[in-house]
């Protein structure tokens, strides 16, 4: 069996969890103990993201045409990549989490919605909130004038009715 056969079936494995892809987080994990590595992939797996470890030319052979293929640089050492379908900072936010916990664990790069991040814009990804969370305080916001309005009606009504 020809070496291009044994490597197809994993690019098209990486394929598929690009398709529909939100965003994708790589990182260096060199240094990670058994226990780290173990920990952050349950993390990232009850989080909902696709974290795998694949060859550099596997990744970059199914980067090839897409926009993960800014990704190819960045592509050296030992990599792995967490993919994300809805939450497209959601893998940046998790793994920043452990980070205090696995300083070993490090950014190298990312592409979410189509956009090419450095470690440093990692970070950045990072900070932001979830869907859901933007939406609650936006919503807030939104309840918060409409809520003050009502108290205040309220106030008006009732000091009204001790004038009559």
């Amino acid at each position: 069996m020809a070496k291009v056969e044994l490597k197809q079936p994993i690019v098209e494995e990486i394929k598929s969890h690009l398709n529909g892809c939100a965003g994708a987080v790589l990182v260096d994990y060199r240094g990670l103990t058994v226990e780290q590595d173990t920990k952050l992939r349950k993390t990232l797996r009850e989080a909902g993201i696709t974290y795998k470890v694949y060859k550099n030319t596997m990744l970059r052979l199914a980067f090839d045409g897409t926009d993960f293929a800014k990704l190819d640089n960045d592509l050296n050492g030992p990599t792995a990549i967490a993919f994300a379908k809805e939450d497209a900072t959601a893998p940046a936010r998790e793994i920043s989490k452990l980070f205090k916990e696995m300083p070993n664990l490090e950014f190298k790069a990312a592409v979410v919605e189509g956009n090419y991040y450095d470690a440093k814009g990692c970070d950045a990804l990072s900070n932001i909130p979830s869907r859901e969370e933007l939406i609650s305080r936006l919503l807030g916001s939104m309840q918060s004038p409409i809520a003050n309005f009502a108290r205040v009606l309220k106030q008006i009504a009732e000091k009204d009715g001790e004038a009559a």
